[in-house]
């Protein structure tokens, strides 16, 4: 067969590790064209809320298919993305009044960046700086590597990237230390402070409290610095509830979403904003408005899969599913937890992580290549990160999965 001129993601072709081709989906598990079925533990890079092939949301895309496919989103509309808008004020913050479309997370994070620095230049008091929390992961676009941790994933890319002030990650009972940086931090006058609520994801899963969260909202409001929630991976039921930033009871000025935004059916991604900085940008000088647009910004078939989601979300019980399943993760990692290499166990929602206990733990070892082959070969997917082993599965995941899961996870783990 020739060779596939395929490239992949975070794959380094040199290797030669095998590539199995999904032939299909359905809830929790993906399908090989060889017959096998594949647990998906990791909800197919954390897209994945309902399970795969939801057949609400499968409905919807082909109904809408069959109406209006693409359209030009500058200076027009349609009805798929109005409703979805309406519905996104219904289910997120009231503060949170504009609904901007784009493509995907790192789109999402982009759009936030550039809304910020133009509301401060919109006022007439311009402001360029960004802080973010050290180990943060925002995308792969240039902003939002810019915005991220610098390292071996963005070293090639360095020359392109902005600087940023970096808040220390509350590590080991740090939690003043970081509130005092960020403090000393704001009052240079930064234009916004980027974060991922209560869990950095690629970072290495690591976990901080809703008080620390909630501090730095208001250190933020009381120097008059925007508050920008990364929720692209922890919203939508991740974390326990909708949104993680509902468990410390505040509301940022600008929120990304996409990942979860249509069940993980197909791309999509909001930046949701409050009416001061939609108001900022708002004006009969055309130079004013906000220039951000990409040619697929509220593709119909994509905005009605969210509308099946939203419904999905308003009709049935996914948060009583959520906390069932945020449950069975934590019995089964308190298992886990007692083998002799599992380090610092810790979960949050349907969310679970530990450190495998090894000298080379760091992400471009040996030891995540080898971990996922032998969780492949035990139809598994899973992709540690470095020595970082987790598991975030769709809603719909089984007692019977979930013992597999965490049974091949236990054969690497003793």
């Amino acid at each position: 067969m020739t060779p596939s001129p395929v490239w992949h993601p975070f794959t380094q072709h040199g290797l030669g590790e095998p590539i199995p081709l999904v032939a299909r989906a359905q809830g929790a598990a993906l399908y090989t064209d060889d017959g096998r079925r594949i647990i998906d533990a990791i909800s197919s890079w954390w897209v994945t809320t309902h399970g795969h092939g939801h057949p609400r949301i499968m409905a919807a895309i082909a109904e809408q298919s069959d109406t209006l496919d693409q359209v030009i989103f500058a200076g027009w509309t349609h009805e798929p993305a109005e409703t979805l808008a309406r519905g996104l004020t219904a289910i997120m913050p009231p503060a949170l009044t504009r609904v901007f479309f784009s493509d995907s997370g790192s789109t999402s994070v982009e759009v936030a960046l550039k809304m910020a620095l133009g509301y401060w230049l919109n006022r007439g008091e311009p402001r360029d700086r960004i802080l973010v929390l050290e180990h943060s992961y925002h995308g792969d676009t240039i902003g939002a590597m810019s915005v991220g941790a610098r390292g071996v994933f963005n070293a090639a890319y360095s020359p392109l990237l902005f600087d940023v002030g970096t808040i220390p990650f509350p590590a080991e009972d740090r939690d003043r230390h970081t509130l005092d940086s960020l403090e000393a931090a704001c009052r240079d006058r930064p234009a916004a402070f980027i974060v991922e609520p209560l869990i950095l994801g690629a970072g290495g899963m690591l976990i901080y409290s809703p008080y620390l969260l909630a501090e730095m909202r208001s250190i933020c409001a009381r120097y008059d610095v925007l508050f920008i929630a990364d929720e692209i991976m922890t919203g939508w039921g991740r974390t326990g509830t909708l949104l993680a930033c509902e468990q410390a009871g505040i509301v940022p000025d600008i929120l990304c979403l996409s990942k979860g935004l249509t069940g993980g059916a197909v791309p999509l991604a909001v930046t949701m904003a409050s009416e001061a900085i939609f108001a900022a940008h708002w004006s009969t000088d055309r130079a004013r408005m906000f220039f951000h647009s990409s040619s697929y910004t509220a593709n119909p078939i994509a905005c009605a899969a969210a509308n099946a989601n939203l419904a999905i979300w308003r009709d049935e019980p996914v948060i009583e599913r959520v906390t069932t399943l945020a449950g069975k993760q934590r019995e089964r990692l308190d298992t886990l937890a007692a083998l002799p290499r599992v380090r610092n166990a810790r979960s949050l929602g349907t969310i679970t992580a530990f450190e495998l206990d090894d000298p080379a733990g760091d992400y471009l070892s040996d030891l995540g290549t080898t971990l996922r082959a032998r969780y492949a070969a035990n139809d598994l997917l899973l992709r540690p990160l470095g020595n970082t082993i987790y598991v975030m599965p769709p809603y719909c995941v089984d007692d019977d999965d979930l013992d597999r899961i965490y049974a091949g996870i236990a054969e690497t783990a003793e």
